[in-house]
């Protein structure tokens, strides 16, 4: 089927782009971080040419040494002769919106290298460890032609299970002497990570930080305990199997694509600052890649994240459709005194609302 002509008016930016020019791509980034009109026609025209990356997200703890992780690993994909675009989501500044520590100033000796491509976001407030439209200046950076993409969460702690939904690998990076396996365990981060790497590995506590993670990891899977009756009639080792038979909590399309065969997370140790164990990282991520491609779980992951960036894009809509270009506000203010007084409830008001855009809801 023929694709759909693009409806994005500015040609001249889409040559531009397609023509592989850095200036087009920031300028596309900011026409979408900003929610131009027609940015949505500019990403539609762009569609086509995604699928080429692969998408890495880094993940953490402040301070677990992400930004000086990804350098490391630009800098080898870079003797490879890829290209890499970094997405570095930060805290919002109070004063002017804007990212609050540009990673451009962490990744300095990368500046002047053409096929690196790092651009700072402010998380603007949004949960979850991305800012609003970090999926979709991922999607230009595939577009653009990167090899790879990398994203790194704002480093929030509890809030940054979105990543596992935005990449095709995700990475979370810990430090030993400080509880990160444990906050780990708490934060659900055991449920998104493909990969863990314990970072700042020089450090005395790193090797103990690290058989912790692995431990934890081997129980999850029903592995460490498989040979001791179960507990209180609780069997990991069978449990791990459904787990496996089931597709995990996503749906067991992967299972039945990828048989017995299943990613064993591994840990691995790097001192980021010195380069060591940054290569091992980077082979991990390639085997994690072919195990996604063999197994069919890569057009799954994909696939999902089409679906869930329809939804994304229609509540997107609804919402500037009520309070941007609808009645919404108004509508609230006019509703104010009733809601005040308790003679209307919320939901009164939010019905009338939503049906002044969709009369037939």
């Amino acid at each position: 089927m023929a694709a759909k002509k693009s409806k994005f008016s500015d040609r001249k930016l889409l040559e531009s782009f397609e023509a592989g020019e850095a200036r087009a791509l920031a300028r596309a980034i900011s026409w979408v971080e900003n929610g131009r009109p027609g940015f949505e026609d500019l990403l539609s025209a762009l569609h086509g040419k995604l699928g080429r990356a692969q998408r890495i997200g880094i993940t953490g703890p402040p301070g677990a040494g992400k930004s000086t992780l990804i350098h490391g690993l630009a800098a080898l994909v870079r003797k490879r002769d890829e290209r890499v675009g970094v997405v570095a989501v930060d805290p919002t500044s109070p004063f002017t919106g804007g990212a609050l520590l540009g990673d451009r100033i962490r990744m300095t000796s990368a500046i002047g290298d053409e096929g690196i491509f790092i651009r700072s976001m402010a998380s603007r407030g949004s949960l979850g460890g991305l800012a609003t439209t970090t999926r979709e200046v991922a999607d230009l950076m595939d577009a653009f032609g990167f090899e790879r993409v990398v994203v790194e969460t704002v480093g929030v702690g509890q809030s940054e299970l979105e990543i596992a939904e935005a990449t095709d690998t995700t990475v979370v990076v810990l430090t030993p002497e400080s509880g990160d396996s444990v906050q780990a365990m708490k934060a659900g981060l055991m449920e998104i990570a493909d990969i863990f790497v314990v970072n700042k590995a020089d450090r005395p506590e790193a090797k103990r930080a690290a058989g912790e993670l692995r431990t934890v990891l081997r129980i999850r899977q029903g592995q460490t305990f498989d040979r001791i009756p179960a507990h209180h009639g609780v069997d990991l080792t069978r449990m791990a199997e459904r787990r496996a038979r089931a597709g995990g909590d996503d749906g067991g399309e992967a299972a039945a694509d990828a048989g017995t065969k299943r990613w064993e997370i591994p840990v691995l140790m790097t001192a980021a600052t010195g380069g060591e164990g940054v290569p091992e990282l980077l082979e991990t991520l390639d085997a994690h890649l072919g195990h996604l491609e063999e197994t069919g779980e890569l057009t799954i992951r994909r696939n999902r994240r089409t679906l869930e960036r329809v939804r994304a894009v229609v509540n997107r809509g609804l919402r500037t459709r009520v309070w941007r270009g609808g009645p919404g506000t108004e509508m609230l203010e006019a509703a104010r005194p009733d809601l005040e007084s308790g003679r209307r409830s919320p939901y009164e008001v939010a019905d009338e609302i939503l049906r002044s855009v969709m009369p037939d809801g």
